[in-house]
């Protein structure tokens, strides 16, 4: 997972997805699982 100040590119990826936990905003994607992120 990688930390980012932006996530914009990784939620253009087909399959993602934007969490919100609490404070952090996350992008989990079930098709490719690399394209993690963590923003917050």
């Amino acid at each position: 997972m990688k930390v980012r100040s932006s996530l914009r590119s990784l939620a253009r990826r087909p399959g993602s997805v934007v969490v919100r936990r609490g404070r952090k905003v996350l992008v989990i994607n079930k098709t490719d699982p690399r394209l993690k992120g963590r923003q917050g």
